[in-house]
């Protein structure tokens, strides 16, 4: 684990991770656009709709949106889907892909309206988050979502270790460390599962998990 970061250490991480996506969104978009996440799409909508006073459409927050392929599908099922990117090239494809709002915004310093969402879909996006900055980004979505949201996230797992991979920064959790930072955020964990289905764990490099949104105690 790194020691503690400044102030000008999380503003280079985030510039060096998103140049990275800023220069190789068209790239990103050919290899990612057939990838098949359909289980961790329906998972979250599933959660949503098990509460009874919840109905469709959803309102739904793609987390890091990327070039707009998860967006898409969201806004094909007849759900109101805004995004959330802070690669300006990969907002633009995103908006132009999906035909919905996106907001371009640095995981680092968000601006999120409270209490707005049903769901939050966080797909291979909070993992690029330091551990030191976790805590205050999962308050913000936690914020963001309405009573008994849902969130849902699938990163890399590891052992808890972080640090450069060539220009991205990444944070790579194990599933007892991804529950306490949830925890502690005020989530209540649903499931979990581990991807690409089918294989042996060796073999399943993503952790998904989903989370409703506790209240805190009257």
């Amino acid at each position: 684990m790194p020691g503690r970061l400044s102030d000008a250490d999380l503003a280079a991480i985030s510039a060096s991770t998103l140049g990275h996506y800023e220069q190789r969104a068209a790239d990103f978009w050919a290899g990612t656009r057939g990838h098949d996440v359909s289980q961790n799409i329906a998972a979250l909508l599933r959660h949503i709709a098990a509460v009874p006073a919840v109905s469709p459409p959803y309102t739904l927050l793609d987390f890091g949106c990327g070039p707009g392929r998860d967006l898409a599908a969201f806004a094909a099922l007849g759900h109101v889907a805004i995004g959330l990117e802070g690669a300006a090239s990969m907002a633009a494809l995103a908006r132009r892909h999906s035909g919905c709002e996106v907001w371009q915004q640095d995981f680092l310093r968000l601006h999120l309206p409270a209490g707005h969402f049903d769901g939050v879909f966080a797909n291979a996006s909070l993992f690029h988050v330091p551990g030191q900055a976790l805590p205050g980004v999962l308050r913000a979505l936690h914020a963001t979502l309405k009573p008994a949201g849902v969130l849902f996230s699938s990163n890399p797992r590891g052992n808890n270790q972080e640090g450069w991979n060539d220009a991205r920064y990444g944070a790579y959790h194990d599933l007892a460390a991804w529950r306490g930072y949830l925890s502690e955020a005020g989530f209540v964990e649903l499931e979990h599962y581990y991807r690409p289905p089918g294989l042996p764990r060796a073999q399943q490099p993503w952790l998904a998990s989903l989370w409703r949104k506790a209240e805190p105690a009257a």
